[in-house]
């Protein structure tokens, strides 16, 4: 019988109506996948485990949701799921999900579970990530004058950790329009000036 955690049902239960049937939908094809998957919270969001490491994991947001494989680097199919991920923005390797329609099919997803759980059994982590130094940080001029404009804003970025400086920088640079990259920048300034990290949305969902 498969185990599942209460504070899963409480998370799905709290969620908006659309995103109630694709939480419920991905929580039964995982556990369908993989019987000995253990349920847990991490980092306010559902997440499902194997053999002590991290499988994959969902969340839902006021008008989408979001599904993760945490090895799709390392997947068959890792270029498609990472470059959906960075195209529509989501925090997910799947897009912006609203509806079960956006979903792969059932023996897509099953397949990217079950390529998850044989990279898991055996034993195969992740590269460690490089660390990021604030002297291979490029920080386009025009950044740091919207930056000086808003003092807050400054000393947040100032103190911020040199990873945290990068996420924001490379979501401004990466833009592929000039008016996007306005958009993106003035967003940037805001959050920067209430204190907020560049995906202050997921830690506080």
């Amino acid at each position: 019988m498969a185990k599942k955690d209460k504070r899963i049902d409480a998370y799905i239960s709290k969620s908006a109506g659309f995103a109630k049937p694709i939480l419920k939908h991905f929580r039964e094809l995982v556990h369908k996948a993989c019987p000995d998957t253990e349920e847990t919270i991490k980092w306010g969001f559902p997440h499902f485990n194997y053999k002590g490491n991290m499988l994959c994991g969902m969340a839902s947001f006021k008008q989408h949701c979001s599904i993760g494989f945490w090895k799709a680097s390392l997947m068959s199919d890792a270029k498609t799921l990472i470059a959906k991920a960075k195209t529509e923005e989501a925090m997910g390797h799947l897009g912006k999900i609203t509806s079960l329609k956006d979903l792969p099919k059932d023996s897509v997803l099953i397949k990217y579970i079950k390529e998850g759980m044989k990279l898991n059994d055996a034993g195969i982590k992740l590269p460690p990530r490089k660390k990021t130094s604030s002297k291979d940080l490029d920080i386009p001029a025009y950044f740091m004058t919207a930056l000086k404009k808003n003092k807050k804003a400054l000393t947040t970025f100032e103190n911020f950790s040199p990873g945290q400086k990068k996420e924001y920088v490379l979501w401004v640079t990466d833009a592929k329009t000039e008016e996007t990259r306005n958009s993106r920048l003035k967003q940037a300034v805001e959050w920067m000036s209430e204190g907020k990290i560049r995906n202050w949305k997921y830690v506080k969902c």
